[in-house]
């Protein structure tokens, strides 16, 4: 009887067969079997065509009887390569042919699953012929560097033991959670920069860079916005400030500017009495306007308003003293206009707003009225003008009940500032 053969080549003498040979025979079945429990070879794989690996009965060096395959080759797309439907055993595969190309190893026939070797990558395969017809290649997953994987998971903490994490080629290193996911570094202290050089940290995309603290819950917020001439806001939260040093920093919004009485001007016509008032010798004098209680008196003063105004409206506050003990009202009015460069003066003055204060106190107490509301600058204001401004009590009004003189101490302006500087 002859003999028979194993689907990887080792060959089954039969009782009485091969009557002085079998020392060889044998030895060959050796070599063989120690080819297939570890055996290496190379295999070049065919660019164009499938590369169809096959048994060579009773012989040694056919790649199909080694452990480890070393899959060579220049290849200019991806390729195929073949075992037989019967074997059923695990090969090591490395895929070292050049070209970045994928090697896919499977089955001769059928449609059971294949493995796709990475091109560099090597995989520990096994052939599994539970379905005769469409029997399967698995890949074990077994000594898979991470490259090879294209959804590598942990099943705990990653111990980088003491190493960085790097990449080669001038690469970035992104850290990218799924969906609405966070990226959390849980040191006390995050440094960023290498080698002394100077250190950035941007947004990817045209998003805005934004710093707050406790995931933004009751924080203020730095905001540097994208985009040309965008600008850095920095947002406390609540009735929180500013600072640089522990100082406060000075925002835009609110300016105020006092005007005393003694840059205050009579007008030509109608205008109030500029008087000093001794209170007791050496102790305050009070420069005053003394607006009369019967008839409308006039004062003005012009300024030149920092480049920093808004060229909004403006409110005021009087600061005042009653010339005689009495409680009944004063009708404070204030009126402004902008004059620009190489335009007339004669010019009519804007709106008058009115704010209204009571006597309430004795002769040579300081009084402060509330602020008024907005007042508009007539003209159109723009940097660079002279606003003039005229204050007269409205005493011909039958609401200013106050008997006396209303002795003006000077005027609080408040305006809006939208520049941090003058410049």
């Amino acid at each position: 009887m002859a003999s028979n053969y194993t689907v990887l080549g080792i060959q089954l003498m039969t009782t009485g067969e091969k009557a002085g040979l079998w020392g060889g025979l044998t030895n060959t079945n050796w070599d063989i079997m120690e080819q297939i429990s570890g055996g290496y070879t190379t295999q070049a794989v065919t660019d164009g065509a499938n590369t169809d690996l096959s048994v060579s009965d009773g012989s040694t060096g056919a790649t199909l009887a080694h452990r480890i395959i070393k899959l060579t080759g220049s290849l200019s797309a991806g390729r195929t390569v073949t075992v037989p439907l019967d074997v059923q055993t695990f090969y090591i595969m490395h895929n070292a042919t050049s070209g970045a190309q994928t090697v896919t190893f499977k089955y001769v026939s059928g449609s059971g699953s294949e493995v796709v070797i990475p091109n560099g990558a090597t995989k520990i395969i096994y052939a599994s012929a539970d379905d005769g017809t469409n029997p399967n290649m698995v890949d074990t997953g077994f000594i898979q560097a991470v490259v090879d994987d294209t959804s590598p998971q942990l099943g705990g903490d990653l111990d980088v033991n003491g190493n960085d994490i790097v990449s080669a080629g001038n690469a970035d290193v992104s850290i990218i959670p799924g969906g609405t996911g966070d990226v959390n570094l849980g040191a006390d202290t995050i440094q960023v920069g290498d080698n002394n050089a100077d250190a950035t940290i941007t947004t990817q995309g045209t998003g805005d860079l934004i710093l707050n603290t406790n995931n933004g819950s009751s924080s203020g917020s730095i905001t540097i916005a994208d985009g040309a001439s965008g600008n850095i806001n920095i947002a406390p939260n609540g009735t929180g400030a500013v600072q640089a040093g522990g100082n406060l920093v000075k925002n835009v919004g609110t300016e105020t500017i006092f005007i005393p009485s003694v840059a205050i001007y009579s007008t030509e016509t109608a205008g109030a009495d500029a008087q000093t008032v001794e209170t007791t010798a050496t102790r305050p004098d009070l420069k005053v306007l003394d607006y009369d209680a019967s008839t409308i008196e006039y004062g003005q003063f012009a300024i030149a308003m920092p480049k920093s105004w808004n060229l909004g409206t403006m409110t005021y506050q009087v600061f005042w003293s009653p010339g005689n003990t009495n409680t009944g009202n004063v009708l404070w009015n204030l009126q402004a206009v902008g004059v620009a460069d190489d335009a007339t003066a004669d010019i009519a003055f804007g709106t008058a707003i009115q704010v209204t204060d009571a006597g309430g106190g004795a002769v040579e107490d300081v009084l402060v009225s509330s602020v008024s509301g907005a007042m508009t600058v007539a003209g159109t204001p723009a940097d660079d003008e002279y606003t003039f401004f005229q204050i007269y009590r409205n005493a011909s009004d039958g609401a200013d009940t106050f008997t006396g003189d209303a002795r003006l101490l000077g005027i609080k302006l408040f305006y809006t500032s939208d520049a941090a500087n003058d410049g």
